[in-house]
């Protein structure tokens, strides 16, 4: 499978890894609906479904960018700014279509901007993507001067009420990445990179190229994230999003998607990106305050990083 790499000697493995997410966010919602009994009403677990589709394709441009052996940290930012830029256009145009066309431009050129300067200069990633992040970020701010920008169409806002709407959006971005990393050429070549870099440039592979396309994907999938939270939020936000980056990262390593790169599934991000999604929600539901979610999050983010390592060791 393009997805995955040749199982290693001596790998230890119990639980099937496309299920390792899944199960895991059913043994904690197990749990914590012992003693949060509204985790499992009908309105929570609509709200938990709610918090799940941007959380989702956030996690999966994130995959995408991991198996490549990268990360990045601008995602969040590229929310705020598609944001505002989209809410912008619809508001001097009036047009859905073209606010949407914005937002997902404007997603592709930063994505396109952190691809050249990773895989072109060879940069570090992290160094290259936080500070992209701290620069749109103060952009999206600054184009604005910290204000909202109201004056959405009602149709665009449609796109965050309809729920089914913006479901169908996240599971037709899932089936399409996941036939990318299995049956495309270019998601066997993502894996090669992400595996081992320099044997892939010796066997002719175009890493440089591979590794770009990934982060025009996590680009482009950010902004699609941003249209349903702009759309639900009926304005344009300079902060959109801003505190989802240790979930869109939780989300991708608890699902599987080594940090080492190499390996990553669309099943696993789906699993991983619902936990975090129940993790928070029974939380919230607790009454914990916000330091004491985070505390949680990093401890089970740093636990799976271990676990990770753990089991790439022999590489």
């Amino acid at each position: 499978m393009a997805e995955q790499v040749v199982p290693q000697q001596g790998k230890r493995r119990t639980v099937p890894e496309n299920l390792r997410g899944l199960l895991a966010c059913g043994i904690l919602f197990a749990i914590m609906s012992a003693s949060t009994p509204d985790l499992a009403t009908t309105g929570n677990l609509r709200s938990i479904a709610s918090a799940l589709i941007p959380l989702f394709l956030l996690a999966l441009g994130q995959m995408a960018v991991m198996i490549s052996g990268g990360i990045d940290l601008s995602m969040t930012s590229i929310v705020a700014l598609t944001s505002v830029t989209g809410a912008a256009v619809m508001r001097e145009t009036g047009s859905t279509a073209a606010g949407v066309a914005a937002m997902l431009a404007a997603g592709s050129a930063v994505g396109v901007v952190n691809g050249i300067t990773v895989a072109w200069l060879r940069l570090p990633p992290f160094m290259v993507t936080l500070t992209v992040q701290m620069f749109v970020s103060g952009l999206a701010v600054w184009a604005v001067q910290s204000k909202n920008i109201g004056g959405i169409p009602a149709g665009f806002a449609k796109l965050g009420k309809e729920m089914a709407l913006a479901g169908s959006a996240a599971l037709l971005c899932g089936a399409l990445g996941h036939l990318l990393l299995r049956k495309s050429v270019w998601g066997r070549q993502l894996v090669a990179a992400g595996w081992n870099a320099e044997a892939a440039r010796f066997s002719g592979l175009p890493v440089s190229r591979v590794r770009l396309r990934s982060y025009v994907i996590s680009g482009l999938l950010a902004a699609v994230a941003s249209v349903i939270l702009t759309a639900r939020l009926e304005t344009g936000s300079p902060v959109l999003g801003q505190r989802m980056l240790l979930d869109v990262i939780g989300a991708a390593v608890l699902g599987g998607v080594s940090l080492h790169g190499g390996r990553g599934h669309v099943l696993w991000v789906l699993g991983g990106a619902l936990f975090f999604c129940v993790l928070d929600n029974a939380l919230n539901l607790q009454g914990r305050t916000h330091f004491e979610i985070m505390i949680c999050k990093g401890a089970v983010i740093l636990a799976v990083a271990a676990l990770d390592a753990w089991r790439t060791k022999p590489r």
